[in-house]
């Protein structure tokens, strides 16, 4: 048996990274998973890999229609909704002054909107199937500032916000809210050119400043996921948990 034994679940951003790794590691568990991405490729090949423990969606998370699309699959495909990994989230490194206003509007408006938008749209089909979980991924931005990340950051303080909120109002009708915070990982978004360039000179010192040592990858932070997602995590909501190898422990030295 898995943990997550007849459980549905919604992720976002599911084609690649740490959402890709969300899905396999929920089907693995006994899950089935609607899969929502704007990279319909990658969707639909991850589905067909997965077979029909998956559904993939084109989900644009800023989207109500693209949300009740999800929502719907879930229902209709597999017979209720337990599970939301709010997972979808856009970054890009540049300072205040050269960042435009419309790049740190949609900055927001996909890391903070759209996970607000995901809450708001599987509330009523979690309470119909008797309760469930909701994942927000944030991020250690969503603890300290970084030079060049001011939206992003300003997202993911504003996810811990709204995942605080959300727990308190959700509570009643079984439904529990949580956010991760994933950092020093190893994904598609941590990789873009931008940021590459932006952090090159000091990744090495990420790396020696972080106690573990090491960065760390996707398949970690789903085991974390997983568990949020799981009835062992029943009495757990409004927590914020940090996955980052202990990089917000201290200054490095």
């Amino acid at each position: 048996m898995g943990s997550l034994d007849g459980k549905v679940a919604i992720v976002t951003g599911g084609a690649r990274g740490m959402g890709k790794a969300h899905v396999r590691r929920f089907v693995a568990e006994g899950a089935r998973v609607v899969a929502g991405d704007l990279l319909e490729e990658a969707g639909a090949k991850l589905a067909a890999d997965l077979g029909d423990a998956v559904r993939f969606v084109r989900m644009d998370v800023t989207r109500p229609d693209d949300w009740a699309n999800a929502v719907r699959t879930a229902v209709e495909t597999y017979g209720g909704l337990h599970v939301l990994v709010n997972n979808a989230g856009i970054l890009k490194h540049k300072t205040i002054e050269d960042m435009t206003l419309d790049e740190a509007r949609a900055i927001i408006e996909v890391n903070v909107l759209g996970q607000w938008q995901g809450i708001k749209a599987v509330t009523a089909a979690m309470r119909d199937s008797g309760g469930g979980s909701i994942i927000n991924v944030s991020s250690t931005e969503g603890f300290i500032g970084a030079a060049g990340l001011s939206a992003y950051s300003a997202s993911k303080f504003g996810v811990r916000g709204l995942t605080k909120s959300a727990a308190r109002e959700l509570g009643r009708y079984g439904i529990r809210v949580n956010s991760i915070h994933p950092g020093g990982i190893v994904t598609g978004m941590s990789m873009q050119q931008d940021v590459i360039d932006a952090t090159a000179d000091r990744a090495e010192a990420l790396i020696g400043g972080l106690p573990l040592g090491r960065l760390g990858n996707s398949r970690e932070v789903s085991g974390l996921v997983a568990y949020l997602a799981s009835d062992d995590a029943s009495y757990c909501t409004g927590s914020e948990v940090l996955v980052d190898g202990g990089l917000v422990t201290g200054s490095g030295y």
